[in-house]
């Protein structure tokens, strides 16, 4: 391989790697125009190194420990929201920037260059076609039959009617309807359980997890929790 051919292996690389990244940086994700330059140029490095190291350093092997690399970078830009993960479509960029350069390094330009702008076609026209289809489904129940939560709150003897119109106001909002709320006491401990029972067409946990962090700060409270309720529980 001579010096024309490593330059070509590298520039091309950092072309479609920037082409990558571009994307994520137009919609300011968290891994944007010059990590995914960097992911894409730094695994042709490490497979153009490969193809000029006689003995057992073959551009597969190489290409394989590049993968795994690249998994550890990948999980580094997963962060967890409630009950729900951010991330992964930016993760998941990064690992196939890392394919097209071990493609540009090996000089296959022509499956990298497709599967450059194919990662950029999945980004760019698959995200409206999710929406669409994550507003029409119905995640973990049948259309016809609602999701029911408990959301319980543990509070002093004397906060329980503080806690109870707390507990109200705060999931009675996202469209859910209030099932019930009852109020148990816990031993002799001077304690009480606030439990609150509400339906919804559809699952949405983001609504919880605000309110246990909003009443997580209550001075009374010492225990907030929220469950999706087993079907037997809701025939009850």
């Amino acid at each position: 391989m001579n010096e024309i051919e490593i330059v070509v292996r590298i520039a091309s690389a950092l072309a479609l790697g920037t082409v990558i990244g571009l994307e994520r940086q137009w919609r300011a994700r968290m891994a944007g125009l010059r990590t995914n330059s960097l992911v894409c140029l730094g695994a042709a490095l490490f497979v153009v190194l490969s193809a000029m190291t006689p003995g057992d350093a073959s551009p597969s092997r190489v290409a394989a420990q590049v993968v795994s690399g690249v998994g550890f970078l990948g999980a580094g830009v997963i962060i967890r929201d409630g009950a729900s993960l951010r991330g992964i479509n930016t993760a998941a960029t990064l690992w196939g920037s890392a394919a097209v350069g071990s493609l540009c390094g090996a000089g296959l330009y022509l499956p990298a260059a497709l599967g450059a702008g194919a990662i950029v076609v999945a980004n760019l026209a698959l995200r409206p076609v999710a929406r669409t289809v994550e507003r029409h489904s119905r995640v973990g129940t049948d259309p016809e039959e609602p999701v029911h939560y408990d959301f319980k709150a543990i509070c002093r003897d004397a906060d329980e009617a503080h806690v109870r119109a707390l507990v109200v106001q705060a999931v009675s909002t996202g469209g859910f309807a209030l099932r019930g709320v009852h109020s148990e006491d816990i031993d002799a401990s001077g304690k009480v359980t606030v439990t609150a029972r509400l339906a919804a067409t559809r699952r949405d946990d983001k609504v919880f997890e605000t309110a246990v962090s909003r009443l997580s700060l209550e001075p009374g409270v010492s225990s907030v929790s929220w469950r999706v309720a087993t079907r037997d529980e809701v025939d009850l």
